[in-house]
């Protein structure tokens, strides 16, 4: 494999990964509505008067982002372990995102373009660069992939049914 294919190939696999951990809370929404839709932060509201996290943070949707990621390494050659290990490091990147947002007294799942997708793939792709062979310019490249694939699934998905929201 030359430089550039191994380059391209390690930012597919990576991006697939951000789209199997992002994806799947989503889906599993959509086939079991509120059923075991527990909020991560179990309703806690913060000095601010703001939920930490809001309600559509759930320990479902969590832990189905981390098994699909795990599950789609079986698919794309990669450990599963390295799948836990990004699905759950995603998912600590959307959590932050949320955080944020709450803080910056963004509704919950209002939309805050680059910033919604910024720490859920960075946050995997940083830490996990050395076991998925990313260089900087492969993780540059997985940010903007991943922003832009948002940009463009998002309001398919919202036509669909499958997403609540357009973005």
């Amino acid at each position: 494999m030359t430089a550039l294919s191994l380059c391209l190939h390690c930012t597919i696999q990576a991006t697939v990964l951000l789209v199997a951990a992002n994806g799947a809370p989503v889906l599993v929404s959509k086939a079991l509505g509120k059923r075991w839709a527990w909020p991560i932060d179990n309703g806690l509201k913060l000095r601010d008067g703001r939920r930490l996290f809001g309600d559509a943070k759930t320990w479902r949707g969590l832990c189905s982002a981390i098994l699909f990621t795990s599950f789609t390494t079986n698919f794309i050659g990669i450990c599963p372990l390295t799948g836990v290990l990004f699905g759950t490091l995603a998912m600590a990147g959307d959590l932050l995102a949320s955080f944020f947002k709450r803080r910056m007294g963004y509704t919950e799942s209002s939309r805050a373009r680059g910033f919604d997708t910024l720490p859920e793939s960075l946050l995997p792709a940083l830490l996990l660069k050395q076991p998925l062979a990313l260089s900087l310019i492969d993780i540059t490249l997985i940010v903007t992939l991943f922003f832009l694939i948002e940009e463009l699934v998002s309001p398919i998905l919202y036509r669909l049914h499958i997403r609540k929201r357009p973005y």
